[in-house]
């Protein structure tokens, strides 16, 4: 019933894989793939699977090159649900082994918007034979290494992707890094090649699902509102007293033809921030707004700042931690919106540790970016870039969700469905990273709740895409 694929690997690792599922009386044969010269995740891999497969009624594809150990009935109780659901992709949360120590790894559910190519189903693929081989025989670009990820959107259209809440299965897991150093590996320009045939895919995929849109725009009127200054800096902060000195500084170095000034939103801090930020008060540019309000997040305290009288026409983002990357990086952000009529502009930021010493991957350009598809591709990445910033009586008219985490995506993904974005490829920003970032050393539970959201966040935009596209050819 079952046929089993495992990446060629150690022998030992291999063999025991073997005899562990073939332990199974369900598992009808085992093939290990020469990924020595063929990706495991390519298109021609995709089709030699499709025509070992054949006879089968289920697929286990193993991702992973080590040791994989089911659980106790686990390949059974997939079938059983398989069967139940009529899933086209089933995967399971599972067990890993992390320098010696099994830990839990839970996954999240997959949704209607679940679109990232880094999309975690963990290490076991359980899906439909016959519908596998569908999604190949439909494909027609031979991909490197996107053929995994064009066959589970097809997949997708097709059946559910069932998400099983039960570790089913114990794996090794040989990356140990923190989650601040693995979540800029989706932009390293060493995987651009790859990233652009994932963005070809999903752009397919939503051709096929009617959420595609053409890059027609709505034209960007600056005229409208009345504004004191040009354009403000928004620094939402709480409990960055290390940092926030430098952000000001930074802010208030600017050099420009306009009137601009900083509004910092202390968030309640009690670490010596607020006094801090009163070391500026003699600056007629820094307006420092304390809050009565408890319940803001980061958007929170952005749609405070943009909502006040005070905020300039455009607001451009900068984050307590980091700092502008030289004196001109206001006036580039204005003269874009200028030049390319666009709603929101997003720049180029380096990678840099405090000191302002790059670390890789270093400069993160987003150059994948295109005028023509930038914003349906902005459905597969996990982020717009930095600095980020807003032509002001737009986004009060969005206004951005009361998060702490994936706020600014929402309202980017909001902007780019009706509006150009513009995009600046000098260096504008230092991500300076240190141990204090929020997403610096995140536990898996955190990190599942933040990607939940962001592909919720996915979904809705999908939808209203494809409500969008219904409506215009009504």
């Amino acid at each position: 019933m079952i046929k089993v694929f495992l990446p060629c690997t150690d022998q030992a690792d291999t063999l025991e894989s073997v005899v562990a599922l073939t332990a199974c009386p369900l598992v009808s044969g085992v093939e290990v793939l020469d990924t020595n010269h063929e990706s495991l995740t390519s298109t021609k891999m995709m089709k030699k699977i499709a025509e070992l497969a054949k006879g089968s009624t289920y697929i286990l594809l193993y991702t992973k090159y080590n040791t994989l150990v089911p659980g106790y009935f686990a390949l059974e109780r997939m079938v059983h649900i398989a069967e139940d659901t009529g899933a086209g992709l089933l995967y399971a949360d599972h067990y890993t082994v992390a320098e010696g120590k099994q830990k839990n790894s839970p996954v999240i559910d997959y949704q209607f918007g679940s679109l990232r190519d880094d999309f975690d189903f963990g290490s076991v693929l359980f899906f439909r034979t016959d519908l596998f081989c569908k999604a190949v025989a439909e494909m027609d670009k031979d991909y490197k290494t996107a053929g995994l990820y064009d066959v589970r959107l097809r997949i997708s259209r097709m059946a559910p992707v069932v998400h099983i809440n039960e570790y089913l299965y114990q794996d090794v897991e040989n990356d140990n890094r923190k989650s601040g150093e693995k979540i800029f590996d989706y932009v390293d320009p060493r995987n651009r090649a790859s990233q652009l045939e994932k963005e070809e895919a999903c752009t397919d995929h939503l051709k096929a699902v009617g959420g595609y849109l053409e890059p027609v725009f709505e034209p960007i009127d600056f005229d409208k509102g009345d504004f004191e200054v040009e354009a403000s800096v928004i620094i939402p902060v709480r409990n960055r007293v290390r940092t926030i000195r430098d952000a000001l500084n930074s802010a208030l170095s600017q050099e420009a033809p306009f009137k601009f000034n900083v509004i910092v939103i202390d968030n309640h801090s009690t670490d010596g921030t607020t006094e801090a930020i009163e070391e500026f008060k003699g600056d007629p540019r820094v307006i420092h707004i304390r809050p009565e309000r408890t319940d803001l997040g980061i958007g929170g305290c952005w749609n405070m700042g943009i909502e006040d009288r005070r905020c300039g026409k455009f607001a451009i983002q900068l984050d307590s931690d980091d700092v502008y990357s030289g004196p001109d990086t206001l006036k580039k952000i204005v003269d874009a919106f200028y030049n390319l009529k666009c709603g929101m502009v997003v720049g180029t930021y380096m990678l840099t540790d405090l000191d302002k010493n790059p670390i890789p991957p270093g400069v993160i350009d987003h150059k994948e970016w295109t005028p023509e598809n930038g914003r349906n591709n902005a459905l597969r990445i996990n982020g717009f870039g930095a600095p980020r910033a807003f032509y002001t009586p737009l986004v009060r008219k969005i206004h951005i969700p009361n998060t702490s985490y994936g706020e600014d995506y929402a309202v980017g993904l909001a902007v780019s469905r009706k509006h150009q974005i513009g995009r600046i490829y000098d260096v504008l920003y230092c991500c300076r990273r240190w141990e204090d970032n929020s997403d610096a050393a995140l536990d898996i539970e955190k990190m599942n709740r933040n990607n939940l959201y962001k592909d919720r966040i996915r979904t809705w935009e999908l939808e209203a895409r494809i409500a969008q596209n219904k409506a215009n050819k009504a």
